[in-house]
């Protein structure tokens, strides 16, 4: 309801429509994404093992990490993709070599992956 330029939003009053919020909702905090250091991101994938059959800017047994970050670049569902991949394995995507599942601790998974879809 619109009063002498007052919003009545359901719970708050506000001034004018663009700052109206309901007094009942509260705002959502934004999702943090921490991305490894080129330094820690690389000594993780190298302590998971990851470069035995993939390099930043080439492809060895797998795709380089640069050309899995080109691929999957702005695709919502990017970041849980790649997750299942190294932890269920894959095949089929990049050639007939499959990638068997990877034995590394979810949070380091979870790490890996937002630092290769960091790489330019």
């Amino acid at each position: 309801m619109l009063m002498a330029g007052v919003v009545y939003t359901g719970g708050a009053y506000a001034a004018d429509a663009a700052s109206a919020v309901p007094a009942t909702v509260e705002s959502a905090a934004p999702e943090i994404k921490t991305v490894l250091s080129d330094a820690d991101g690389n000594a993780l994938l190298k302590k998971n093992n990851c470069v035995a059959c993939h390099a930043m800017d080439k492809k060895l047994v797998g795709p380089g990490f640069k050309d899995v970050a080109a691929k999957y670049r702005g695709q919502p569902d990017a970041e849980a993709t790649l997750i299942a991949k190294v932890t269920k394995g894959g095949k089929g995507v990049w050639s007939s070599m499959s990638m068997p599942p990877q034995p590394a601790k979810p949070e380091d998974v979870d790490a890996m992956v937002k630092f290769i879809l960091s790489r330019q």
